[in-house]
């Protein structure tokens, strides 16, 4: 637990977001829409499983900026044991140098949801993380968006410690994950965020709160003669990366870049500095052209930006426009309300709700056009940062 004198302690260091707690909608009275508190829990690693990550983290940020999210924290995975990378406390560096934000960054368990590990020294240990999320929702004024990019398991056992906190404190939960498949033979084949913890993907559809579920793909997972597809139950698109970062300010090409360049700037093998040591010397460089050109003709797959657009109020045209949820008499994705359960091996089925229900699923509502709209609101965003 957190006392009243740590919590003030860390707001003066710039590890945890101030007051200003608030919720969606509009001043009393009228007049410009209220932040949207935000807690972000991603697989954000430096180097990167994936540069979709980085992606997704300037777009929060963005919408930040912009003063439609107010976010809280970004909680990153525990990283797997056979991996080498970590968490990627650079990037959220970097722009909460671009932005003025003081976003903390906490690290999650590497215990899995199933089976319990809630007591004991060394599982508290394994708990710091998840701690330190609750207590930012204990003591909030408002409820608190959770956007779950990565594993499912830190928000299941944070829920797991404290479902009456989630009842009163989590306003939803944008949960990435899973196939929108309904044949039960075909959704065996489980999607990867949904793999590296299922009975922790399970336990988010049985938590006390609003769950917009975000599938990633609405087939089969990809692999050999499955390719990538654009459909109706899932948030998948993809875009030439050339379409967004020359439209970008220097400061987020180079953010891009060094992700890419796993933290590493471009120098004489003598004046380079280690890896991780020159962040901010790399993000107020002038940007290098060739490096530019080679990260533009990437191909970059993407899956969560209509969360985040949804939480903070706005959806997308057809035309790729940027439009309130109120306002919008048409828009390229909705949230239906669905009937949904979820077996402990994270096989997810789920049909059209016959009455109220706060589990919607993602749905594209012009497949067509879904992922050249989902481009342009991503390059109007970003382009907005410093």
């Amino acid at each position: 637990m957190l006392t009243t004198r740590q919590l003030a302690v860390l707001v003066t260091l710039g590890l945890l977001v101030g007051a200003g707690n608030a919720t969606a909608g509009e001043e009393p009275g009228g007049g410009k829409p209220r932040p949207v508190p935000v807690i972000h829990v991603t697989d954000l690693f430096r180097p990167h499983n994936d540069p979709d990550d980085h992606w997704d983290l300037a777009t929060v940020y963005a919408l930040a900026w912009e003063g439609r999210l107010e976010l809280r924290a970004v909680l990153i995975d525990y990283p797997r044991p056979e991996w080498r990378n970590d968490p990627d406390v650079l990037a959220v560096a970097q722009l909460n140098f671009l932005t003025g934000k003081a976003v903390p960054v906490l690290v999650g368990s590497p215990r899995w949801y199933d089976p319990p590990a809630t007591s004991g020294q060394s599982a508290q240990a394994d708990l710091k993380g998840i701690r330190a999320m609750l207590e930012l929702l204990r003591h909030s004024q408002e409820a608190v968006v959770i956007n779950v990019l990565g594993s499912c398991r830190d928000v299941a056992l944070a829920g797991r410690l404290e479902p009456a906190l989630f009842a009163e404190k989590c306003r939803a939960i944008y949960l990435n994950a899973g196939s929108g498949l309904r044949d039960p033979a075909q959704a065996k084949a489980v999607e990867w965020n949904v793999s590296l913890d299922p009975g922790a993907y399970a336990a988010i559809f049985e938590l006390p709160c609003p769950v917009y579920w975000m599938p990633c793909f609405d087939g089969l997972p990809p692999g050999p003669g499955r390719p990538l597809r654009v459909g109706p139950f899932g948030t998948y698109y993809r875009f030439r990366q050339g379409e967004v970062l020359p439209h970008v300010s220097p400061a987020v090409q180079n953010y891009f870049a060094y992700m890419f360049l796993h933290g590493r700037s471009l120098g004489k093998p003598d004046q380079t500095p280690l890896p991780g040591t020159d962040w901010l010397r790399a993000l107020l460089a002038k940007p290098d052209p060739a490096l530019g050109e080679r990260l533009g003709a990437m191909d970059r797959n993407m899956w969560c930006t209509p969360g985040f657009l949804h939480a903070a109020g706005l959806t997308v045209t057809p035309e790729g426009q940027l439009v309130p949820l109120a306002s919008s008499a048409q828009a390229v994705f909705t949230f239906d309300p669905i009937e949904v359960s979820c077996s402990r091996e994270g096989v997810t089925m789920w049909k059209p709700a016959q009455g109220a229900s706060n589990r919607y699923i993602f749905h594209v509502r012009d497949v067509a056009r879904y992922e050249a709209a989902m481009t342009a609101a991503l390059r109007t965003l970003l382009k907005r940062l410093p």
